[in-house]
């Protein structure tokens, strides 16, 4: 295989996988997916229906152990309540802390993760989907230019110069992926990003919110928030 994307089933690792279905076709990308401890599987769920959709391989990981000592609010046990407004209004209290769903070191463990297995599958390229909304602000700390470039050298070297990391919208808004998940007819109606496990989203979470106002720059609606899914 040529590459493989870390899939959630969110907004942003979907367009990810449709980047990588358009440039290699479904039968050189693996699709990994990994539950971590979260409250609920209603975005390893999406991430079924959209691998599905594509015709990709699909792996799945369990690394919630790693995670177990956590007091991440969107984890399992955790005495945090999902804060109900916007990554600004949740950054303004912070002092340049990450915001309480922050999972800690999720991106650096995942992508580690991923490099033994796309190398065991002859992948060149991992793809996963950070942008430089989640970076804003300290939000996601490894979300941001600096963590990528130095996860990308460490697993370029760590496997022998075969292995590349590539984050397509580091330099991009969530309004930008989604323009370009548009263009490419991305599945966004089977995409799960909402932070609570419900029938539907909640709309106000800090990925509810940041999807829908995605969608909105781009004179679309969002249609989980609009259908329910």
């Amino acid at each position: 295989m040529k590459a493989l994307v870390l899939f959630s089933g969110g907004v942003d690792s979907t367009t990810c996988l449709g980047i990588a279905v358009d440039k290699f076709g479904a039968d050189e990308v693996l699709a990994l997916s990994v539950y971590y401890g979260q409250k609920h599987s209603k975005e390893l769920e999406a991430a079924e229906k959209i691998t599905d959709y594509y015709g990709v391989k699909h792996k799945k990981l369990d690394l919630a152990l790693i995670f177990a000592d956590s007091d991440c609010s969107l984890l399992k046990g955790s005495t945090k309540e999902i804060p109900k407004e916007s990554y600004a209004e949740q950054l303004s209290g912070t002092n340049g802390a990450p915001v309480s769903t922050y999972v800690p070191f999720r991106n650096g463990l995942f992508l580690s993760s991923a490099a033994s297995i796309a190398l065991s599958n002859g992948c060149e390229v991992i793809y996963y989907g950070a942008h430089s909304d989640d970076a804003a602000g300290n939000a996601y700390p490894d979300c941001s230019s600096d963590f990528n470039e130095a996860i990308n050298r460490a697993i370029y070297l760590g496997s022998g110069c075969e292995l590349r990391v590539e984050a397509p919208f580091i330099g991009l808004t969530k309004a930008q992926v989604v323009k370009k998940g548009l263009e490419l007819n991305v599945p966004y109606e089977l995409t799960w990003s909402c932070y609570e496990g419900g029938d539907k989203p909640c709309g106000k979470c800090g990925t509810c919110l940041d999807r829908a106002a995605a969608f909105a720059a781009n004179g679309a609606e969002d249609p989980a928030l609009s259908k329910g899914v």
